[in-house]
């Protein structure tokens, strides 16, 4: 564990204290949830605008770019049968596909 001095309004300092009685453990479950919070809010920001080469391949689709990979690159690395088909549907995200 590190040791971090945070200043705040005293105000803020009785609200904790109202509600729990050891504010590091308050002061790091608030962080932690706002720390998820913000992961949350960049995945959403990225499936919402996902990055150039990313939305080519779900466009091309994995079948096809792996078969643009030299025979070396797939040996024993990639299994298109494994794993469960899905595909991007806008507004929608991933849906699970039939084989």
């Amino acid at each position: 564990m590190d040791r971090v001095t945070v200043t705040m309004p005293a105000e803020v300092i009785r609200d904790i204290d109202r509600h729990e009685r050891n504010r590091s453990r308050f002061i790091l479950e608030a962080v932690r949830r706002e720390l998820e919070r913000r992961r949350i809010e960049e995945l959403k920001r990225s499936l919402a605008k996902p990055h150039p080469e990313t939305a080519d391949l779900v466009a091309e689709g994995f079948e096809e770019w792996a078969d643009g990979l030299p025979d070396e690159d797939l040996d024993g690395l990639v299994d298109p049968e494994a794993g469960t088909a899905v595909r991007w549907i806008p507004e929608t995200g991933w849906v699970e596909e039939d084989r």
